[in-house]
């Protein structure tokens, strides 16, 4: 966690100083533990939030004029609440204004200026979720100091058509619904379409989950994305001569898909579909699984995940399966698997704490060996969602 007091010091070289409270509020990023490509076909995703995230220092001010300010990135803007549209060269902070255009939508106007100062401990880029983050925590903070009742559940919408209507990303509910809703030591059990949730206790002892970022550039993401969601679209039509009712992969259980996955005669599309619906059935088993405390057993479907992403939906690449690969040499690595949209991005494993250096000496040595790019390594534990700071500044 960030040091409260150096961000307040800062905030008050930015800013300097006033009679007005400042406050202070995080949001974690989060990692997919498992269930890829499953949400926009109808089935479970399992996200954890992660004990580091995006620190926000705000403070309100006298007049209608937002200070936008980062540690991490020297872009600075003062703007006026009056005067909040999307512009390509505000970059970063079109994230957090977005928030202020979208709570006004919402019926949470914002009745003040504030200046605010963001910290960021989620590497940009890693898939870790770091504009989910960042959008979470400014709403949070804005409704809290405004007085307007919070809901985290309509916060990750909020944040999510921010990010859809006002930056124009086309993301899915899982990043912004995990860093609002997250909760120490469990994952949460998601089904994206409807939002039923639940926090399922992830305890793992003397296991870390350690993420490993490829550090390459993902290129083919959208295009290789767009394909598999219209291969899963097909899949349902064939289907639907046996199940008329259905729309999504994720409304036939895998006995039912067994059975009739003969009903699909393109075999690039049947594999896709075995994908999902497997994938599906694997995330069930983790809940089961995990209530027995049972890690290793775990592991092993995060490694049929891998696989099943690798062989089935083909979208991990070289330099994910090769950091999976080395991973699972590693003495006291339970699992290992991408994680995210794939071609690139980042890796979970699940690594005995005796065992995390080890990890990360090996797989990041064999990993450059092999592809001539440099690793990245974060370790891990579960944390909260989205909170005010209790410490008063």
């Amino acid at each position: 966690m960030a040091d409260l007091q150096a961000l307040k010091d800062t905030f008050i070289e930015i800013y300097g100083e006033t009679a007005a409270k400042i406050s202070a509020f995080h949001a974690p990023g989060r990692v997919n533990l498992i269930g890829e490509h499953t949400d926009y076909n109808g089935g479970y995703v399992f996200p954890a939030a992660l004990t580091f995230g995006t620190t926000l220092i705000i403070r309100p001010r006298q007049d209608r004029v937002i200070g936008f300010a980062s540690t991490n990135l020297a872009l600075r803007k003062q703007i006026s609440i009056d005067d909040l549209s999307y512009q390509e060269e505000d970059d970063w902070i079109n994230y957090p204004k977005g928030i202020f255009v979208h709570l006004a939508k919402a019926g949470f106007p914002v009745t003040q200026g504030y200046d605010l100062l963001f910290h960021g401990e989620i590497p940009n880029g890693a898939g870790l979720s770091s504009s989910a983050s960042i959008e979470v925590v400014t709403a949070f903070s804005l409704l809290t100091l405004e007085n307007y009742p919070i809901d985290t559940v309509k916060i990750a919408l909020l944040a999510q058509e921010t990010e859809n209507q006002f930056v124009g990303v086309n993301c899915g509910i899982m990043d912004q619904f995990a860093v609002a809703n997250g909760k120490k030591d469990n994952a949460i059990l998601l089904m994206c379409d409807t939002l039923e949730y639940r926090h399922v206790p992830f305890q793992s002892g003397s296991y870390k989950l350690v993420i490993g970022n490829t550090n390459k550039r993902r290129g083919l993401v959208d295009s290789a994305y767009n394909e598999r969601r219209s291969q899963c679209e097909q899949a349902v039509t064939y289907l639907q001569k046996q199940f008329p009712n259905i729309t999504l992969l994720g409304q036939l259980n895998l006995e039912q898909f067994n059975e009739y996955k003969h009903l699909i005669p393109d075999e690039t599309v049947r594999r896709r579909a075995e994908h999902v619906v497997e994938e599906i059935d694997r995330v069930l088993k983790s809940i089961e699984v995990l209530e027995k405390n049972d890690l290793e057993s775990f592991g092993k479907l995060m490694i049929g995940s891998h696989d099943s992403l690798r062989d089935l939906y083909e979208v991990t690449g070289v330099e994910l399966d090769t950091m999976v690969a080395a991973a699972l040499k590693v003495p006291g690595v339970l699992g290992a698997r991408m994680t995210g949209a794939g071609f690139g991005g980042c890796t979970v494993s699940l690594v005995h704490e005796d065992s995390v250096q080890t990890f990360i000496d090996q797989v990041g040595a064999e990993y450059t060996e092999k592809t001539g790019l440099t690793p990245s390594f974060y370790v891990c534990d579960i944390g909260n969602g989205v909170e005010q700071l209790e410490e008063a500044l």
